[in-house]
């Protein structure tokens, strides 16, 4: 029997893979240098650098000198909405279920004065981009759309909200926020066709502090910090190369073995709500059933509150979310949930379980006995 804590709260980070962090070490120790120094130390960490950011590149679809490194992807989609919407307010559009790191610069705009409209969603969480031609206009100056929603999984229709704008004959910028979906799904991002894409190395088994922004060739955007050269000023700062390394080491890995990982997911994902559908109904699924993300299931267990819910959850030893983690602290229902319209008691009773292909199945078992378990226990505690 399993014991002890099983995570399954894997959209908020996963676990940093073993030889992820053996290719980071030589550059932790041994080649420390600052790859922005002449010396050969220095050109060594410049070497790794640049390689890594060339197969991060290969592996995205896009050229070496798209590929921005950051801190993460909260910093690369600040860079891209704040570095490309430009300094007198315009016009902005951006979908109703947006991670808190994109929805938060939005509202920082139209606070100084920029115009926003929130592209609305349907039932599922999938994006209307049949209304889009309705919200942009002449001054609009940029469409931000997720790739894969952090709560629900479900998979937006990018290649549409192109083909929308374009109908409408006007020079637009698409940003993307794929931090969600990189390492787990086929990104390709000359073949999306958007602006800019953010990803982040800790949501596919790499180190934390590392992402990436990908600015398509042409692109203009204003950086968002002065005072170095490094990445064509469009970054500046003494890049990590040990964290660069892990990145590109975590996403070659993540994509030679996407097709195994996806099959374990499903299968563990198929036997989690299976059990639970038959021991803990009612269970009702939040975002579409199929077509998304097997990683991610929301699910509402009505009769139950969602906070007491997450609480006895984890003294059971189930790590599991309400939500995105840059808003887990709130006890406010889900903005995401609410852009679907879903009902009172399902919006109340949600969780987010999300999961790895380095769980096994006896894992993924006993924490659904847990789960149901403590459903019963306090959907008994309720009417009682």
């Amino acid at each position: 029997m399993t014991t002890g804590c099983i995570y399954l709260d894997n959209n908020a980070t996963t676990p940093m893979l073993p030889a992820v962090w053996e290719a980071m070490q030589p550059y932790l120790t041994d080649a420390y240098g600052n790859p922005a120094s002449a010396h050969q130390v220095g050109r060594r960490a410049r070497r790794a650098l640049e390689d890594a950011r060339e197969r991060t590149a290969a592996l995205l679809d896009a050229d070496a000198d798209e590929v921005v490194f950051t801190s993460g992807a909260t910093e690369a989609n600040n860079l891209a909405i704040l570095g490309l919407a430009g300094d007198a307010p315009g016009h902005l559009v951006c979908s109703a279920i947006e991670h808190p790191c994109v929805a938060e610069p939005m509202r920082h705009l139209a606070q100084k004065g920029f115009g926003v409209d929130w592209l609305s969603v349907d039932g599922d969480g999938v994006v209307r981009v049949e209304i889009l031609p309705s919200l942009v206009c002449d001054d609009t100056r940029l469409v931000c759309t997720m790739l894969a929603n952090h709560e629900t999984g479900a998979v937006q229709p990018i290649a549409s909200c192109k083909l929308q704008i374009a109908n409408c004959k006007l020079e637009i910028g698409v940003h993307c926020d794929a931090a969600q979906a990189v390492g787990k799904i086929a990104v390709r991002f000359h073949e999306l066709g958007v602006g800019t894409l953010s990803l982040s190395a800790h949501k596919f088994h790499g180190p934390k502090g590392i992402g990436a922004l990908l600015i398509r060739r042409g692109t203009k955007l204003r950086p968002l910090f002065q005072g170095g050269h490094q990445q064509r000023g469009r970054r500046p700062g003494t890049e990590p190369v040990a964290l660069a390394v892990g990145l590109a080491t975590a996403l070659e890995i993540a994509e030679r073995e996407r097709g195994v990982w996806l099959a374990k997911i499903c299968q563990l994902r198929n036997r989690l709500l299976a059990y639970l559908r038959t021991h803990a109904a009612p269970v009702v699924i939040n975002g579409p059933a199929a077509d998304g993300l097997p990683h991610t299931l929301n699910l509402s267990f009505p009769g139950c509150q969602a906070d007491v819910l997450l609480m006895n959850l984890d003294l059971a030893g189930v790590a599991c979310s309400t939500g995105s983690a840059c808003s887990s602290g709130s006890l406010l229902p889900s903005p995401v949930l609410q852009a679907m319209g879903v009902s009172e008691d399902r919006l109340h009773s949600a969780m987010r379980f999300s999961l790895s292909a380095l769980l096994e199945e006896a894992e993924v078992e006993e924490a659904a006995r847990r789960i149901a378990a403590v459903v019963r226990r306090l959907r008994s505690a309720s009417s009682s």
